[in-house]
């Protein structure tokens, strides 16, 4: 099974692309757990709920792995929620930490802030993406595992994102 997980700050077009990988590849995708669970919420999210949304997101992903035909992709991972934590709430739980450094993706793609800010009530931070890129950068290069910068508008980011998905097919080929 090839995973690849869609990385990055708020509105950078994660969901989008991995929607149309996902379809291009003919499998499935792994949503934003986070989404729905904040969107029922009813209150401000605690670090419990980001310690609730992680448990979540590892199970759903468990979940359509099985469903998916032979490439994964995830609309997000642990890297997120360790950045979301780290930021709100000045620190992540341990056990998120653990998670991160045992992710097993093939590719991590990370998307650039070069799409414009779509409004959302569950999106926090329209000023602070290059900030939130270059983190997220430096944990990638950190944690040392394969990613691929994905920019441009909306069908370039496609076209980009697809031709790092075949070399990384291309190279897994037996």
């Amino acid at each position: 099974m090839i995973k690849i997980a869609i990385t990055g700050p708020e509105s950078t077009g994660k969901s989008t692309l991995a929607e149309q990988l996902a379809a291009q590849y003919n499998t499935v995708w792994v949503p934003e757990y986070a989404r729905t669970y904040v969107g029922n919420l009813g209150r401000p999210y605690t670090l419990a709920d980001i310690e609730a949304i992680a448990r979540g997101q590892l199970a759903l992903e468990q979940e359509l792995q099985q469903q998916a035909r032979g490439i994964l992709f995830s609309d997000t991972d642990m890297l997120v929620l360790k950045i979301w934590s780290e930021h709100a709430f000045g620190h992540c739980p341990a056990w998120i930490l653990e998670e991160l450094q045992t992710q097993d993706y093939n590719l991590c793609l990370l998307m650039g802030v070069d799409l414009p800010w779509e409004p959302d009530p569950q999106r926090e931070h329209p000023h602070l993406r290059q900030y939130f890129y270059d983190w997220y950068k430096r944990e990638l290069e950190a944690l040392q595992v394969p990613f691929a910068e994905v920019g441009g508008q909306h069908q370039e980011r496609l076209q980009l994102a697809t031709r790092h998905v075949e070399a990384l097919l291309h190279n897994h080929q037996p």
